[in-house]
């Protein structure tokens, strides 16, 4: 089958001698592995530029079976130059899309939702919330998503509360004599409501508990292996590094 469409590039690595196989997010026909051929010559940088991560391209391919060939690539903008703490947060989106996003499953949601942390990751500053969001979209484009307004009970969230977010469940209320270990792993109320209402960024502490509480959510999803970004935050941040 011949497919044109707009995809965004998330992995490329070298393939035998001259080849890349690539990973993309595209918007028609979900994430597709790529075998692109022959691009490793000088006559080829061009094509090599555009399937570096995070570059948004237009494609055309010939999909047989699990891999497509890849015909073609055009650019589409130019990639986001990062600095800092949004490099990793790049290699955590990519990551986390290539582990969790079916291959050749339609989520155009999902292909709308990158395309907006993408461009939120040139934007100093929110960096945190911009993942937080986008986290919230893709378990809601692979059909897991929790609610955030109301407890696995269907109770309202109380701001002032914490919850624990069971992923099968839902938020469930911590008890004020909760151990200290799942105050910790909960989120508080506040921030449950702002996610769910898409609203600015709740305070500093608000958001750390969001991070931990929905970092649980996607492990329970990943399943045993972990991403190799977070092993990377956790070394930065024993050096003195920030996340």
């Amino acid at each position: 089958m011949r497919l044109i469409d707009s995809a965004f590039v998330l992995h490329a690595r070298p393939w035998r001698e001259t080849s890349l196989l690539v990973e993309v997010l595209s918007r028609e026909h979900g994430r597709l592995g790529l075998i692109a051929r022959g691009v490793q010559g000088p006559k080829k940088h061009v094509l090599r530029a555009a399937l570096q991560p995070l570059q948004h391209v237009r494609l055309e391919a010939q999909l047989r079976g699990e891999l497509a060939q890849l015909r073609g690539a055009e650019a589409l903008d130019a990639a986001p130059r990062l600095t800092g703490d949004a490099i990793l947060a790049g290699f955590y989106l990519n990551e986390l899309v290539l582990r969790l996003a079916p291959r050749q499953d339609p989520l155009p949601e999902l292909h709308d939702a990158y395309a907006a942390v993408r461009a939120r990751l040139r934007v100093p500053g929110g960096l945190a919330w911009s993942l937080r969001r986008f986290e919230r979209a893709l378990l809601d484009a692979l059909g897991v998503g929790l609610p955030l307004d109301t407890d696995g009970d269907g109770q309202p969230i109380d701001p002032a509360a914490r919850y624990l977010l069971d992923p099968e469940h839902g938020p469930r209320r911590l008890h004020l004599d909760g151990a200290a270990a799942s105050r910790s792993a909960a989120a508080t109320g506040r921030a449950l409501l702002a996610l769910a209402a898409d609203a600015a960024a709740p305070e500093t502490e608000d958001l750390a508990s969001l991070r931990r509480a929905l970092r649980g959510v996607l492990a329970h999803h990943l399943g045993p292996r972990g991403l190799k970004s977070w092993e990377l935050a956790a070394e930065l941040a024993q050096r003195g590094g920030t996340r």
